[in-house]
């Protein structure tokens, strides 16, 4: 049976000749093109659509729909090319027990790229995914928009788009980057809650090299417009990548394991392999007392959290901030943390929009903010002040108050300025904030508050250089000592470094069934 005739059917009274022919149908689907075809699919090592799948989804448990779909389109030659399918494959499946929703193009056929009914087969899934209340993955493999269909293929992703849209804050939406994807295609995944791309075989970009070298005169290569490790610490555009799809395809399941199946269910729970009473002694000596002095905060995290299994965000991106998934006692938590070991864990553009968005995804997925901070401000420069650090530093901001899970901060060293209220500070609505003995909560650090309180009896003294270290002595004394924060109410507890996993874990289960609502109104108005 050819991919252009419809199959030979017998007595419509014969239900066991039409089974057969069933049968025989349904393995065309399975195998694909042709054999030619999936060599050329692996000879650019990458794996075939059914082989995705397979990984993604638990053993057998992957039920496709409209597999056996066809475009109707005519004209330069589609009409004799109508192959099942239509390059993207469909359904639903469960990873790890649960139900999620996948499409997949299929480079193979039209090299994956999207007509009519291959945008009608993905608006379908969609609606089911949204309808059901389960995550939505797609696997992309395709060379965007069938240029042989017109604008009817440009209407296709307009419904891609605005199902995204719909679904944003409703159910986990996840991009996998397995091939190309260029054009309008690109802002489906910058739609999506995480995208993860394979290194080699991925790109992402609005206009191509040749586009390029021809309007700009720039000569660059597919990899390094648009390739994995440009989207993952240039761009900020991959939260997640990977050397091979076997890795990528595991990690994606790992993430799912970690969130819930939309915005009306809590992160799945586990029985946790960690004592919640864990002493932590080795805290007492990861954090240098000398404020200024770097260190890996990365660490401090491990500790603290289960089995020191933490599931970084965007690790090569804005490396200033850390942001990533853990749990603490079996629950799933939203860990944001500056990072003294980069730029001296300082707020820059870059941090800002990175850890606003995560802020964002937890609290619409209902996953509890520990925020860990040791922040010395925001980056001064003309280049950040000219490049808008206060819109990108009021994101973060507006997230962190438009946030209703439970909000837990803790002051591992220093904290000063206006980067120690956006770090989810108790004045911007924190439910608990904790402080180590190390703590200075501040305006300024010591030395920069002492030249401007103290500029006049400095200039004045005999020494100034003597006058001005006994004058920063007598400002840590009086206004940047552990519990002078305490004393004004603005932390809760100074606690023993040791007891931070044991004092994290009670004040999560304490706040396990806050219930916070937001104003009436149709929806907030975020910094640009």
């Amino acid at each position: 049976m050819t991919a252009t005739n419809k199959p030979s059917l017998g007595s419509p009274h014969d239900l066991r000749a039409r089974v057969e022919e069933l049968g025989a149908a349904r393995e065309e689907v399975l195998e694909g093109p042709s054999a030619a075809a999936t060599e050329r699919q692996r000879a650019k090592g990458k794996l075939t659509v059914r082989q995705r799948l397979e990984l993604l989804f638990d053993a057998g448990s992957f039920r496709e729909v409209e597999g056996f779909r066809r475009h109707r389109a005519f004209g330069f030659g589609l009409e004799d090319r109508r192959p099942y399918s239509d390059g993207v494959v469909t359904g639903w499946g469960t990873v790890y027990g649960r139900k999620v929703f996948a499409y997949a193009h299929d480079f193979r056929i039209f090299g994956g790229s999207l007509g009519e009914a291959h945008a009608e087969k993905i608006h379908k899934v969609m609606d089911l995914a949204e309808t059901a209340g389960a995550p939505l993955v797609a696997l992309s493999d395709g060379a965007g928009a069938r240029i042989q269909e017109g604008v009817t293929a440009l209407a296709g992703y307009g419904g891609i788009f605005r199902r995204n849209v719909k679904a944003s804050g409703v159910i986990p939406q996840i991009s996998v980057m397995l091939g190309p994807c260029a054009g309008g295609a690109t802002y489906s995944p910058a739609l999506t809650d995480f995208v993860f791309m394979v290194r080699g075989i991925a790109q992402m970009y609005i206009t191509g090299p040749d586009v390029v070298r021809s309007v700009t005169g720039e000569d660059i290569s597919h990899e390094d417009l648009g390739g994995a490790d440009v989207h993952a610490a240039v761009s900020g555009a991959a939260g997640f990548v990977y050397d091979t799809e076997d890795d990528c395809l595991a990690e994606v399941r790992h993430l799912l394991s970690m969130l819930p199946a939309n915005n009306r269910e809590l992160p799945p729970a586990v029985e946790p392999g960690d004592d919640p009473d864990r002493y932590c002694p080795a805290l007492l000596d990861l954090v240098p007392g000398d404020p200024n002095q770097a260190y890996d905060m990365r660490k401090v995290i491990e500790e603290v959290i289960d089995d020191g299994d933490l599931f970084e965000v965007h690790a090569s991106w804005a490396q200033n901030v850390i942001c990533g998934f853990a749990r603490m006692a079996g629950h799933v938590v939203g860990i944001v943390a500056n990072q003294p070991a980069s730029f001296a864990g300082v707020l820059d553009i870059h941090a800002s929009e990175k850890a606003a968005r995560f802020v964002q995804t937890c609290d619409a997925f209902s996953i509890p903010l520990v925020t860990l901070v040791d922040v010395p401000g925001f980056l001064p420069g003309r280049s950040q002040e000219h490049g808008g650090i206060i819109r990108h530093g009021a994101k973060l901001l507006y997230a962190y108050c438009n946030a209703t899970v439970p909000r837990i901060q803790l002051v591992v060293r220093k904290a000063y300025g206006g980067a120690y209220i956006v770090m989810d500070s108790r004045s911007i609505g924190a439910d608990v904030s904790f402080a180590w003995p190390s703590n200075e909560i501040a305006v300024m650090g010591a030395d920069g508050a002492a030249n401007i309180v103290f500029r006049r009896e400095i200039a004045h003294a005999a020494d100034p250089e003597a006058a001005r270290e006994h004058l920063v002595k007598e400002y840590v004394r009086e206004l940047m000592h552990p519990f002078y924060a305490a004393e004004r109410g603005l932390v809760d507890d100074v606690i023993d470094p040791a007891n931070t996993r044991r004092v994290l874990i009670d004040a999560l289960e304490m706040l396990r069934a806050k219930h916070s609502e937001l104003p009436a109104r149709k929806h907030g108005n975020p910094p640009s």
